[in-house]
């Protein structure tokens, strides 16, 4: 097919029922772009020659270095199927778990996807992932079997090993749909379990029948599994440019052998045979040992194909496959060195893979028409909310989904996956455009003209120069050559005109295009829309603004979260080219420009105001590795904040922060993906020199029970209990019992605080880091309840928060934990960590965080003063911890001990009440006295701590005037400073009265490996801290998965150092996975007889907790103990020579 105009292309966008949006998908390196080089190259746009070697949509430099795709790039692409025209807008996406990200964002724009496997290595973990990508976004996968060469050359399998192979390949990828399909069944079925319950039933003393199935035989998964004979598979090698789908072989056989197609198809692919004598086909090839159908008919020839050309080498062979295929190739094709050439010239003319993948994507997956119902409403079920409970006006919208109408009455519904930054010289209006007829000719004319005039000028001069050699003095001036430099001058000026001049402000700078797809309505440049912050509220925008005002109004009142922006343009997205649009219709993926100011990574664009933003981006990977970020001249600083600001709007994974300690941070999600970043910072968005620090290692800190056994396995004595205990017995103020309480007073002795530390059950802290957002919902409703208004929830909302605390309630069990969850009084850090602060005050019957979940009753006893201020100490103690200052996770903080003893001098004087505290508090009792102002409140708060001055005196006579002021004072008074600042430090001593520990974040690492090379495996492994899980082999190959847990402290240099080691025949996937604590106590000393035996007085063998710990401590600027200088010897002294 030739190169398709943008007409045609833009004709073809009209038309929704012909448009495939489409992305591909695989694990790393089973040739995504290489196929999607094959179908670039059926349009024209490259030569078929260069399809696999160019990688068209690989177009950032580092992508065609590394050899791997690192962005989602998109390409339409003009399809002809006998009288139908199609449009495939194709989007190429990473394989690389670090970019998992950018899969992300393109499967939200598609109704499709090609996952593609390779023949040898088969079902890879990134495989399972996009599965599970395209599963949860609820669009229709077809399968192609790529690298089937592989089979021949590399493992040299017969056709009937290799048809075995296969086989067992598709049962992989079939389990893995599978498993999705039946946890989305017994999930389905659970929840219509729970309305049963709930309903009232309508004959009580019946009796009640259990349906003990599971509901999987009800449902319909006819069209779930990949199948040949369904025509939902191609088996193809893209480097060679061949592939092929059951059904043409099906076409070419019913010719030849006069069976029907349709028979074909069915039995071409399983137990089937062809009988010779009877001239039928029969069921059984396996247990009569036959040749299956596919085997004989199919591989055979593919086989006997690559034999002739690849293997021997058999020219006259060839020439009879190729007369008998009716193929012809080039004569520079059959005399080329290199057998591959001449293979891939007459596969791709005898099963071209583009039109086996294309043709396949147009028969089996569905057009923006028939986009599910359960996916639009899931796509506007933001948060808690359901779609039944969203405004009826909204529900409405439904229907333009379905319809993709382009009325101009219908609402323009746009979504935005991500920002993609392009340099402002590829834009088309910035682009030399070709020049017409015309203009060439216009051209040609000046030249021929400024060339006579050139030689005339030239003419002259010689005359002068001939004048001046006879001796002549007189001076003439020669009219006619004054007019030949005028009239070159002006025809300079017009060739001038004509050439396109680049604007100079332009070179470099960096222009931001939305890359997005049209849901319903017309877009077109210039058009007003709407932007949809993700906290945007439909009813609250219906409730707030005028009745039919959509985005085109002039003025509207300001509506939370909602924004007015302008389309300034609109782009073809062509893989590394970008072409003008004047309007879009509805179905179509394209490119945006101008919102760079109005969106910033993902959004939602709408006319209609009654829209709600689309659910957020599921996002595989999780940013962990941070780097801190300088420039090398901090006189460039506001350079690299303006583009770490780019660099943030422009990758839909990274993270950029700025610490408390001032740090610049870059948060990504591996080390390759921090590498991009870095280079894209230097040379795209900040152009300087940047100096980046060693990775920022999370670690968090956490308490254990204590060990029975020393490091030895003795029976342990209590020689611990007592170093701990003299260890914080340092102050009059505190107080450390055996049982590990530590009881604190505040400097100005009016509150003393009791806590113990205790480790929570290993599983509480998961379930509250995965019910964060749940949590945080809870603290919103508690915060809207004691500010006296009413927050509105979703059932299914208020359902989790319960089915989360009963969940609690189940872990949370024994003596230790007897009702602790309904005194739960904070969860920390920022109100929605994995630490719990409980309140054990006895006679203080607080209400727990899960009061706002039901109804208040008479009599609930009132929260005390000063609460806020426990809850913040509990909060900044979580924040970070004693041993490196590092976030606590799977701690519980017991307040068992909560008293404030006010002086009572001060209260007769002006008849105050408990509420006027703050007043009081300020005044120490030394001050009463006529004493010297107390120095411990003076070294806890400093000199605003201290109330003595007249100013001040008259103050706290203004708040005593004015009691309804005083409890909002009382919060932020010094006494509220002090008790925040003992809750801190009494949390922090009891933590370190129980054994501390590290916990360390770590990856969860899948290696393929041969054999030869395991042992090298496991050793990178062992030297980096690694644990082997689990090891198989994979069923018919010499391929081992190696299944290990990675610290991530240790994970930097790790693929590199294990493709060193195997000579690249191995190759490490890194997702991080949970959170684990270090066995090794970083405060370790031998204590006992046995462990100095065993470990020396030193003890100096090497405690990889403490290693951490001060690698931490170091890079913070805390104090670590270390010993900088040891067997020190005495120095020379230098100035007498003795």
């Amino acid at each position: 097919m030739g190169h398709t105009s943008l007409d045609k292309i833009k004709a073809l966008q009209k038309n929704p029922a012909n448009i495939r949006n489409l992305c591909i998908l695989a694990h790393v390196d089973h040739g995504k772009t290489t196929l999607a080089d094959s179908l670039v190259a059926s349009n024209g746009i490259i030569s078929s020659r260069l399809a696999g070697k160019l990688r068209y949509l690989d177009s950032r430099e580092d992508e065609q270095i590394r050899g791997i795709t690192m962005k989602s790039s998109a390409i339409s692409l003009h399809y002809a199927s006998g009288e139908k025209d199609y449009l495939i807008n194709l989007i190429d996406s990473p394989g690389h778990v670090d970019f998992s990200s950018e899969v992300s964002t393109a499967v939200r724009l598609c109704d499709g996807a090609i996952v593609i496997v390779d023949a040898v290595e088969g079902v890879c973990p990134q495989t399972q992932a996009v599965l599970r990508q395209a599963w949860l976004e609820n669009i229709r996968p077809v399968l192609v079997i790529n690298k089937m060469d592989r089979l021949i050359m590399e493992l040299k399998f017969t056709s009937q090993e290799a048809y075995t192979h296969l086989r067992k390949i598709l049962e992989q990828v079939n389990a893995v749909t599978g498993s999705l399909f039946t946890s989305k069944v017994l999930e389905d079925r659970a929840d219509k379990e729970k309305q049963k319950d709930t309903e009232p039933t309508d004959c009580p003393g019946s009796e009640q029948v259990y349906d003990w199935s599971a509901g999987l035989e009800d449902s319909d998964d006819s069209q779930l599994y990949f199948s040949p004979d369904q025509g939902s598979v191609v088996f193809a090698s893209a480097i060679d440019g061949w592939g092929f789908s059951i059904q043409q072989f099906a076409t070419i056989y019913s010719q030849k052998m006069g069976i029907r197609g349709e028979v074909l198809r069915k039995t071409l692919w399983g137990d089937f045979y062809l009988d010779a004598k009877a001239k039928k086909i029969m069921k059984g090839a396996q247990a009569k040992g036959k040749k299956p159908l596919f085997v004989q008919l199919v591989l055979d020839n593919i086989w006997s194909l690559y034999d002739a050309v690849v293997t021997r080498r058999d020219k006259e062979k060839v020439e009879k496959m190729m007369l008998s295929l009716g193929v012809k190739v080039m004569a520079r094709d059959s005399r080329h060195s290199d057998p591959k050439v001449l293979l891939s010239a007459i596969c791709s003319q005898w099963l071209p893979v583009s039109k086996a993948v294309l043709s396949m994507v147009c028969e089996k997956l569905p057009s923006p028409l028939d986009i599910p119902s359960e996916r639009i409403e899931k796509l506007m079920s933001v948060g808690a909310r359901r779609f039944d409970s969203l405004p009826a006006q909204t529900q409405e919208l439904k229907t333009a989904f379905m319809q993709c109408s382009h009325d101009d009455t219908a609402p323009v519904i746009v979504f935005v996956s991500k920002m993609i930054a392009v340099d402002a010289k590829s834009l088309p209006q910035n682009k030399q455009r070709p020049l017409t007829q015309e203009e060439m000719a216009q051209r040609r004319e000046l030249a021929r003209q400024r060339h006579a005039d050139r030689q005339a000028t030239s003419q002259q001069t010689d005359s002068e120069e001939g004048n001046a050699h006879t001796g002549s003095t007189t001076q003439t001036t020669s009219p006619s050559g004054d007019n030949s430099i005028a009239g070159s001058r002006s025809v300079l000026s017009q060739m001038q005109a004509l050439t396109v001049v680049p604007k100079q402000e332009d070179e470099g700078k960096e222009i931001f295009v939305a890359f997005a797809r049209v849901y319903s309505g017309v877009v077109r440049r210039g058009q007003k829309v709407f932007v949809l912050g993700p906290k945007y509220n439909p009813a609250e925008g219906l409730r707030l603004l005028p009745d039919g005002c959509n985005s085109l109004s002039d003025s509207f009142p300001a509506v939370p979260h909602l924004a007015c922006c302008t389309l300034d343009s609109l782009y073809l997205l062509m893989g590394r080219e970008l072409e003008d649009l004047e309007e879009v219709p509805p179905g179509n993926v394209l490119g945006i420009g101008g919102l760079e100011e109005c969106v910033l990574k993902s959004a939602t664009l709408s006319t209609s105001p009654a829209l709600p933003p689309f659910i957020p981006l599921n996002f595989e990977a999780t940013p962990i590795v941070r780097v801190a970020i300088e420039p090398k001249h901090p006189s460039e600083m506001p350079k690299l904040l303006r583009g770490m600001r780019l660099l943030n709007q422009a990758d839909p994974c990274a993270e950029v922060l700025i610490q408390e300690t001032g740090e610049h941070v870059l948060v990504t999600a591996g080390e390759v993906h921090l590498q991009r970043c870095l280079d894209d910072l230097r040379e795209r968005f900040a152009k300087i020199e940047i100096s980046a620090s060693k990775p920022i290692i999370p670690f968090r800190e956490t308490v254990v029970t204590p060990p029975k056994v020393d490091m030895v396995n003795e029976d342990l004595g209590k020689q611990q209990k007592v170093a701990v205990q003299h260890q914080v017995k340092e102050s009059d103020t505190l107080h450390l019992d055996p049982s590990g309480l530590v009881t604190l007073t505040t400097p100005n002795r009016q509150a003393t605080v009791g806590v113990r530390a205790v480790p929570l059950p290993e599983e509480v802290p998961l379930l509250l880091e995965s019910s964060a957002d749940l949590i945080r919902t809870l603290e919103q409703m508690g915060q809207a309840q004691r500010d006296g208004r009413v927050l509105e929830i979703s059932p299914r909302t208020r359902d989790a928060l319960l089915e989360m605390k009963s969940k609690l309630e189940g872990l949370m069990q024994g003596r230790r934990w007897r009702n602790a969850v309904d005194r739960i009084w904070a969860f920390g850090p920022r109100r929605h960590g994995p630490n719990i602060l409980l309140n054990n005050v006895e006679g203080y019957q607080r209400p727990s965080v899960w009061h706002c979940l039901e109804q208040v009753r008479e009599g609930d006893s009132a929260i005390r003063d000063f609460d806020n201020s426990v809850v913040s100490g509990f909060q900044l103690a979580t924040l970070s911890g004693p041993m490196c200052e590092e976030p606590l996770m799977g701690v519980c903080f017991s307040v068992e001990n909560w008293e404030m003893n006010f002086p009572v001098q001060r209260t007769h004087l002006y008849s105050i009440g408990e509420e006027d505290s703050d007043t009081i508090s300020s005044q120490s009792p030394a001050d009463s006295a006529g004493q010297p102002e107390g120095q411990g409140e003076a070294g806890r708060v400093g000199e605003a701590g201290r109330v003595g001055e007249p100013a001040q005196a008259e103050d706290a006579m203004a708040r005593v005037r004015r009691p309804e002021d005083a409890g909002v004072l009382d919060c932020y008074g010094p006494f509220s400073g002090q008790l925040i600042a003992a809750v801190k430090d009494a949390c922090r001593h009891a933590f370190q009265a129980k054994p501390q520990r590290l916990m360390a974040a770590m990856y969860t690492c899948e290696i393929m490996a041969t054999a030869e090379v395991l042992g090298r495996v496991y050793g990178v492994l062992g030297k980096r801290e690694g644990r082997v899980l689990q090891e198989e082999m994979k069923e018919g190959t010499d391929m081992f998965i190696i299944k290990a847990v990675l610290p991530v402290a240790e994970s930097f240099g790790f693929a590199d150092e294990i493709r060193k080691r195997t000579s690249g025949l191995a190759s490490p996937q890194l997702v991080f996975s949970h959170w684990e604590v270090i066995g090794s106590d970083p405060y370790w000393v031998p204590t006992t007889e046995e462990e100095y035996l065993h470990f020396g007085e030193k003890a100096d063998s090497a405690n990889q907790a403490l290693k951490y710990m001060n690698a931490v401590r170091r890079r913070k600027g805390l104090y670590v103990e270390e010993k900088i200088v040891e067997h020190g010897e005495k120095q020379r002294t230098l100035g007498k020579n003795k």
